[in-house]
């Protein structure tokens, strides 16, 4: 008999599932984040003063997107999800495509996307996979008059979906956190959300500091103990 069957599922992953596809994760050992301080280049004030920087380090976030591939962990979520027949609603804090190329249709990017932009003035998100700038043309109106941003949630603001987020956090039978540091909110808070029927897992390389909210703890990489738990 399938474990899963019929019950609403609701997984988040976080930047240790992308980084086993060599995607470097967004903060340093030291701090900084891809040799910028995060006050130059993800906060909204960080794109007031330059933009330009912002768009570069982006650019580069954008193009080191395209060097790699999902991996075994993206794969066996894409897989399971196809055959389940109960809820499935998968939340990342990741802002790249990988799970979408995995495979996966069900996901909420609650941190943004790297492959769309955002304009400043409408605030409509358009799908993008090339370079952006100050001069970038406006996908509808055509001017070049450095209305768009990356559609990415900065510090200092809201993550996205999080009406949604929380509603399906509250209705789910199984939260599975993968890869996730447990420290970032409010997606650290998320299990906490869940009701106290719910089976919580936590499926990281090492325990968390919000390790006391899983009632399950599965160590090791994901791309082993993913495909292990909902496939095996």
């Amino acid at each position: 008999m399938n474990k899963f069957a019929g019950k609403n599922i609701v997984i988040l992953t976080g930047a240790g599932i992308s980084a086993e596809s060599g995607l470097r994760t967004f903060r340093d050992a030291d701090g900084l984040w891809e040799g910028h301080r995060v006050e130059e280049v993800a906060t909204p004030e960080a794109f007031q003063e330059n933009p330009k920087l912002v768009h570069e380090f982006y650019n580069m976030r954008r193009a080191q997107l395209k060097t790699v591939e999902p991996n075994a962990a993206h794969l066996a979520l894409a897989e399971f999800e196809k055959n389940h027949t109960g809820g499935f609603i998968l939340i990342t804090q990741n802002v790249d495509d990988l799970h979408e190329r995995a495979g996966s249709k069900n996901i909420i990017h609650m941190h943004g996307e790297l492959t769309k932009v955002r304009c400043l003035d409408t605030g409509e998100v358009f799908p993008w996979k090339g370079d952006t700038g100050l001069k970038t043309p406006h996908p509808k109106s055509g001017h070049a008059d450095g209305r768009l941003r990356p559609h990415i949630c900065w510090f200092g603001e809201m993550p996205y979906s999080m009406f949604e987020i929380s509603t399906a956090v509250g209705k789910a039978d199984i939260f599975i956190a993968i890869g996730t540091s447990g420290v970032v909110y409010p997606a650290a808070g998320l299990v906490s959300e869940t009701k106290h029927t719910c089976r919580r897992v936590l499926i990281n390389k090492e325990g968390v500091s919000n390790n006391f909210f899983f009632k399950e703890m599965i160590l090791g990489a994901a791309s082993e103990t993913v495909p292990e738990f909902f496939l095996g």
